[in-house]
């Protein structure tokens, strides 16, 4: 199953999942762009909104009735822009819903049926803003990433505690070619060509590492040195880095 699969990251996770012969849910709320996605590639398409329980529950009821989900892809993803007091609080309450409640609760639903049959996976998307854990006009966006790389780590704390064979990672891209800055609607004009990756060099990554049993999967040298960096540096160094960029953001406004 992978969420958020109707474009970017997505996408490339459901190709390449389907070249290695998995069968697909293909979960979004864009049923146009599933449907096109299915016709190239087959499986099924789960049309649900996770930014909402009622569709939550709908992909949750899918994975129960499957029963063998070998792979969750929690994928599905949003951003906001703004000061957070300035921030629309529906945006909000929707970023936490996919990246937070929504990962937590599909991850509940597959885990039972892995850990029973000793072997499965479970990606969850998360982001390089994770290691910064602030960050100016994506307050949200930054906390909730870090919380998905502290509910991963803690997962596979207890996997490894029964000895199990099921293994969950952390996947934090940095910049990646895909339509999310563009719905945030952020100008990203300025951003060096080296710090791109495309989806698909982001998913490599990803299989790459799940196959060496790696929690944290972060592609690209430069994104591994500055989360590397990030974990060294004191707090207070990390929150004046973070005034500077509030500083930038206004002149940016």
């Amino acid at each position: 199953m992978v969420t958020g699969a109707s474009s970017g990251i997505g996408a490339a996770f459901a190709r390449a999942l389907a070249e290695c012969g998995y069968d697909l849910l293909l979960v979004a709320r864009r049923e146009d762009r599933l449907r096109q996605l299915q016709q190239e590639i087959g499986g099924e398409v789960v049309v649900s909104d996770l930014a909402n329980d009622a569709g939550i529950q709908a992909v949750e009821r899918r994975i129960e009735s499957a029963g063998n989900v070998d792979m969750l892809v929690n994928n599905a993803g949003l951003g906001t822009k703004g000061r957070f007091w300035e921030a629309d609080e529906l945006g909000q309450d929707a970023m936490h819903h996919v990246h937070v409640i929504a990962t937590m609760r599909l991850t509940h639903a597959a885990l039972p049926p892995m850990v029973a049959r000793n072997r499965g996976a479970v990606i969850n998307v998360s982001s390089v803003a994770a290691f910064a854990q602030t960050g100016a006009g994506s307050v949200s966006y930054s906390a909730t990433k870090a919380w998905m790389n502290s509910f991963t780590e803690g997962i596979a704390l207890e996997l490894k505690d029964v000895n199990s064979g099921v293994r969950v990672q952390a996947l934090c891209p940095g910049f990646t070619v895909s339509e999310f800055h563009k719905a945030v609607g952020m100008d990203v004009s300025g951003i060096p060509k080296s710090l791109w990756s495309s989806a698909e060099e982001v998913v490599d990554a990803s299989l790459r590492g799940l196959a060496r049993n790696e929690l944290y999967v972060i592609p690209g040298w430069r994104y591994k040195a500055w989360a590397a960096i990030q974990k060294t540096l004191p707090r207070e160094l990390v929150q004046t880095v973070a005034r500077g960029s509030i500083k930038k953001f206004r002149k940016l406004k």
